[in-house]
């Protein structure tokens, strides 16, 4: 049987027509397709070859750990452990949603987390800093870190790092010193400071882990190592080995600055011990206090809500360099030294107290109302005149053009930073009429009346609109015994890790009062008649020490009555003082009952002194 063509139709033009045009987009197509894998296979072929190989090499970042802090005799308040920390670069989520999240909620199992709480803490951290990478939680134990290296493809972008943890072995000592670290800022990264630092490590936030930072902080190293498809590690390639920060040894005595912060735990407060002739910090604490261990993970915006909370006592805050705080009668040597070198009274000059002070229609008593007689100006620091030092008061208000003992105060001390190697320290307030005046101007409820003769006369008993700490106070009291003032510090050399020195810091330059010695003699025999004399306001806490002080106690009234503040400014070994401790508790009472007492504790600790720190009961005067 044949076929029969010559029956079959003819293809028409229009037929022919489109299949010429498809035939022609065909070629095109497989033309641009063969073009394609020509241009991917001879001309970019090498890039892309390149590019697979590099997929195979990771550049891991070797975290350096921290140089750790030590104190005068090497004990290490603050050093490193290892822990291990699960984080999420950026780059490698994955970018479909449902996919982000079903990798959430398997993370948030193993981590004992929620899916919301990873996620936020994603969020917040990749806000701030796009390309760094988020640290979901850190120091996870031992079975998280194995699980998920075990199952890295179940969790795309996931890593768990290896990290140095700041640790506190004494846990609150010397809290507010230490300081914290942190996350580093996008604002410090662009800081010359913090040049070369990897913008996913932590490093100094506040205290002296801050101010020493570049010291405490090392170099970091880093790993080139070569994985497989699914990012498991097959081998190192290379290793730069990271540099572990320098060591840094600081003035303190860690025994006297324990001895501090037991005598005002519980309370609120401060204290500072320091070398009056060269301003090393020997304690300086704070009270409430905190554990700084809380901080090394990352702390929680809740945490560090309630540790910043002044219903809580505002731990974070450092008493001794921030408080602003009526001085009360500790202000009356600084108010000696204005009145003498002004020449409203000489050493021998006698003033009778008789109890009672009347100035402009506003009567004022001494505490207790008693009534202490001829007083010159040594008895009158023996007993704490209020009377005596209000009549100072009126008389340098208009003497010597009328502001001598802000002069004077200013000079001391008062009123200005101390320049103390800790970051945040506030100069404090030193009333002036021009200050009051311009201040009851902007805020008339707060400053409810310009400035009046009646303000000199609270400033010279250390009242009134005055805010000092007691940092402020151990350095005017340390200018007044030497004719000295010093630059408080605490840090004295960085060192390497077995302790030798590398750096020694240069002890700050002091600079020159100038106060007639006759004058310094004067008031440094009323601090000693204070503390040793019958009838002095501290005898009865210091009898019996070993050691002879110069002592002046305090008692801020703060009203609307709210409890008396506590003080107490002490000099030892008197004539010739090494060291000034100041201590103030703010609802203590009188100066004698609270702070005196603890800053004989402090004392004994600085000096060696056994068997000596619970001589005295505080709340009482009197010695057991």
């Amino acid at each position: 049987m044949y076929l029969d063509n010559e029956n079959r139709p003819a293809i028409t033009p229009q037929l022919a027509l489109r299949v010429a045009i498809l035939g022609g987009i065909a070629l095109v197509m497989f033309g641009i397709i063969f073009f394609r894998l020509w241009y991917l296979q001879v001309l970019s072929g090498d890039k892309y070859l390149a590019q697979a190989r590099d997929n195979q090499i990771r550049d891991v970042l070797i975290q350096a750990p921290r140089g750790k802090i030590v104190d005068r005799n090497g004990n290490v308040l603050v050093k490193n452990r290892i822990a291990y920390a699960v984080s999420i670069s950026p780059d490698k989520l994955p970018k479909v949603q449902t996919v982000k999240t079903a990798l959430y909620v398997r993370l948030a199992r193993v981590l004992n987390m929620s899916r919301r709480e990873i996620r936020t803490t994603v969020r917040t951290q990749l806000k701030a800093q796009p390309f760094a990478k988020a640290t979901v939680k850190t120091d996870v134990g031992r079975d998280v870190y194995s699980y998920i290296l075990e199952h890295l493809s179940s969790f795309p972008g996931v890593s768990v790092d290896q990290v140095y943890l700041r640790f506190y072995p004494h846990h609150d000592l010397a809290a507010q010193i230490m300081g914290t670290v942190g996350r580093v800022t996008a604002a410090e990264l662009k800081l010359p400071d913090f040049k070369g630092v990897d913008q996913n490590d932590r490093v100094g936030q506040t205290g002296i882990e801050s101010s020493y930072d570049r010291y405490l902080r090392g170099q970091d190293g880093a790993a080139r190592v070569q994985v497989d498809a699914s990012g498991n590690l097959r081998s190192e390639l290379t290793k730069k080995p990271a540099i572990q920060g320098h060591q840094l040894r600081l003035s303190l005595n860690m025994e006297a600055q324990n001895v501090g912060q037991q005598t005002l735990a519980g309370h609120h407060g401060a204290f500072v011990a320091m070398d009056v002739r060269d301003g090393s910090i020997y304690a300086l604490g704070s009270a409430p206090t905190f554990d700084p261990n809380v901080f090394s993970k990352g702390v929680k915006e809740s945490v560090y809500k309630q540790l910043n909370s002044t219903a809580n006592g505002a731990p974070l805050t450092n008493r001794a360099i921030q408080g602003l705080y009526p001085t009360g009668s500790t202000f009356k040597p600084i108010t000696s030294v204005a009145a003498l070198s002004c020449g409203v009274i000489t050493p021998s000059d006698i003033i009778f107290d008789n109890g009672t002070f009347k100035e402009g229609g506003i009567v004022r008593h001494n505490a207790g109302n008693v009534s202490n007689g001829a007083l010159n100006i040594t008895n009158a620091l023996r007993v704490s005149s209020d009377v005596f030092f209000y009549t100072l008061g009126a008389d340098l208000g208009t003497a010597c053009g009328g502001q001598q003992l802000q002069k004077w105060a200013s000079r001391l001390g008062i009123g200005h930073k101390t320049g103390i190697d800790l970051p945040a320290e506030t100069p404090g307030f030193l009333p002036t009429p021009s200050r009051i005046n311009r201040r009851h101007k902007q805020y008339p409820k707060l400053f409810n009346l310009p400035w009046e003769p009646g303000d000199n006369v609270n400033l010279a008993v250390g009242q009134g609109y005055l805010g000092a700490d007691p940092l402020q106070m151990a350095v005017a009291y340390g200018a007044i015994a030497t004719d000295y003032k010093v630059v408080p510090h605490l840090a004295m050399r960085v060192e390497d890790s077995e302790g030798r020195a590398i750096q020694q810091f240069s002890t700050p330059s002091r600079k020159k009062m100038g106060i007639n010695p006759l004058f310094r003699q004067t008031i440094m025999n009323g601090l000693y008649a204070a503390a040793n004399d019958p009838g002095g306001t501290s005898v009865d806490v210091f009898k019996g020490f070993p050691v002879k002080v110069c002592g002046k106690t305090g008692t801020a009234e703060k009203g609307l009555g709210r409890p008396d503040q506590s003080w107490y400014v002490v000099l030892a070994p008197c004539p010739n003082p090494k060291y000034v401790v100041a201590v103030t508790d703010e609802t203590g009472g009188f100066g004698a009952q609270t702070a005196a007492p603890d800053a004989r504790r402090i004392l004994a600790a600085l000096f060696g002194i056994k068997n000596q720190e619970n001589k005295v009961v505080r709340g009482s005067s009197r010695t057991l």
